[in-house]
């Protein structure tokens, strides 16, 4: 395949919020309550698999991700490199960039944030690019940046965690201080419900995406919280940055339930 465009790459809140604002769209009034997790008890961090309705295939849970990795989680390491090389050749068809993020050495998180983000930025031109399911604007693309984000947080590849908000991460926060809120959790398990119908407003596209997170913290006790996320990305490809032409999370409101 040949691409003459060359693309830079881009990438609420810690991953268990009772509530975080960011972007444009209009919370409820209780967006901004306090955050459940993070009084007295340490923050969920790590992540495992979503089981979308619809959605695209949840990346693999790796049963032994810990918070404390020295490195991120190779792709090859997580799902064998047999799965590795045949995601790492997807991304290397229909990225434009350089090759570092189709790499089995990188955690696979990673090599499909690159996936979703060339999909993104050649959609509408031409004939869809194999490998890109699924379509770029779709419902299940959108909770694929919720899979994304929590297959990153498992594999410790908080950069690309954090580049899910969009492309300065998670407003109102500092990338060290995101970091920091997941050093005390063990693994998580988060289940994406049946998505809702979405809605469009000044030029963007909005897709709710309900949630349940399970959390295991290091020592041993268990979480549970439910809510939503709301996943954003412009209508109007015309003029639009390549951050912009992505879906990325916009908000997250969860609670604690157990």
């Amino acid at each position: 395949m040949t691409r003459i465009r060359i693309a830079t790459m881009i990438w609420c809140a810690p991953l268990l919020l009772a509530g975080c604002g960011g972007g444009g769209r209009a919370e409820p009034a209780d967006a901004n309550a306090a955050d459940p997790v993070a009084a007295g008890t340490a923050r969920p961090a790590a992540a495992g698999t979503a089981t979308p309705s619809p959605a695209p295939s949840p990346a693999r849970t790796t049963a032994a991700a810990t918070s404390r990795r020295d490195r991120p989680l190779s792709c090859a390491a997580d799902i064998g490199a047999a799965a590795a090389a045949r995601r790492v050749a997807i991304c290397r068809d229909v990225s434009p960039a350089t090759r570092p993020p189709c790499n089995a050495a990188n955690s696979c998180a990673m090599i499909d944030d690159e996936i979703a983000r060339s999909c993104a930025l050649f959609d509408g031109e031409g004939e869809p690019m194999a490998g890109c399911t699924p379509p770029p604007k779709s419902p299940a693309a959108a909770a694929a940046v919720v899979q994304r984000y929590y297959a990153a947080l498992n594999a410790g590849d908080y950069d690309t965690a954090w580049q899910q908000w969009g492309d300065d991460g998670r407003p109102g926060q500092t990338r060290a201080a995101f970091e920091r809120g997941f050093a005390h959790t063990r693994t998580t398990r988060v289940t994406i419900g049946t998505l809702p119908p979405g809605d469009g407003a000044a030029g963007s596209l909005y897709q709710p995406v309900p949630v349940t997170v399970e959390a295991t913290l290091d020592d041993g006790r268990r979480q549970r919280f439910r809510g939503e996320y709301v996943v954003r990305r412009v209508n109007d490809v015309d003029g639009a940055s390549p951050g912009q032409l992505r879906w990325h999370i916009d908000s997250a409101r969860l609670k604690l339930v157990g």
